[in-house]
């Protein structure tokens, strides 16, 4: 069974056991559900942006345990001072460590910055739950979905005024983006496999639709990688392991930045 396979599984029951916890009318009535939205979109757009999306995530199933003990909180305060565009916060808990606490923590601590949920969604109840523990843009990942899912889907989250990153890491996923998505993105890694190659970025650029903003995601680990991703036509540029294998990521993130500006 692939990795994605198995991830996919996991979560269906993970999601039906969400449900038990918290009605969709519940989750509407939590704090966060009724706010400004931050944009993603825009933020990418902006002359200055340094196009970076960074990542907090403290393990994966390819790499196992990247940074134990991380606060996130310290984290992406850190990274949103270091001058980020977006912040990326994981919250499947079995396979990369990740939690909607921690999506609320960084929601807390980083009011205006946009803040994407990184999960595996399956289930137009995610996209309610993640609204209502503070995130402003979710992410449908090609693979795991169908056209017609992925319309679905878009649809209910245009409703709640969140923004779409769809993931593409195949020429026949492209077909599978709905028309009127915010951000596209490029996943160099493949996740039935979980191997990485820069390359795919660049390979399937010609073929995105021009409308969403672009992203390129994983693996991208060099100011070099940054440059060249810009030039074949990128906005944004996903990054989590390359600053959280770092003894202290915020740093390392600010570092990097400062590079790319130079």
């Amino acid at each position: 069974m692939f990795i994605l396979d198995k991830i996919n599984r996991e979560k269906l029951l993970e999601i039906e056991k969400a449900k038990k916890k918290f009605s969709i009318n519940e989750l509407k009535d939590k704090p966060f559900f009724n706010r400004r939205i931050n944009s993603l979109t825009s933020n990418l757009k902006k002359a200055d942006a340094s196009g970076i999306i960074s990542e907090f995530k403290v393990k994966s199933p390819s790499k196992g345990i990247i940074h134990s003990g991380a606060k996130v909180e310290e984290v992406t305060m850190g990274y949103v001072k270091a001058g980020v565009s977006g912040l990326s916060v994981l919250t499947d808990k079995l396979f990369f460590g990740g939690s909607l606490e921690n999506l609320v923590k960084a929601r807390k601590a980083n009011p205006l910055i946009p803040i994407l949920r990184k999960d595996f969604i399956l289930d137009s109840y995610q996209i309610y739950q993640a609204k209502a523990f503070g995130a402003d843009v979710i992410l449908l990942i090609a693979a795991s979905l169908t056209k017609s899912q992925m319309e679905e889907l878009s649809g209910v989250a245009a409703e709640l005024k969140l923004e779409v990153l769809a993931e593409v890491h195949k020429e026949e996923e492209i077909e599978k983006v709905p028309s009127g998505v915010d951000l596209i993105g490029v996943n160099n890694r493949d996740l039935k496999t979980f191997n990485v190659d820069i390359k795919t970025s660049v390979r399937l650029f010609p073929l995105l639709p021009s409308y969403p903003v672009r992203i390129s995601e994983s693996g991208i680990s060099s100011v070099e990688s940054i440059l060249k991703l810009k030039k074949t036509g990128y906005s944004g540029f996903l990054l989590g392991e390359n600053f959280m294998k770092a003894e202290d990521p915020a740093e390392a993130c600010f570092k990097f930045i400062k590079n790319i500006r130079k």
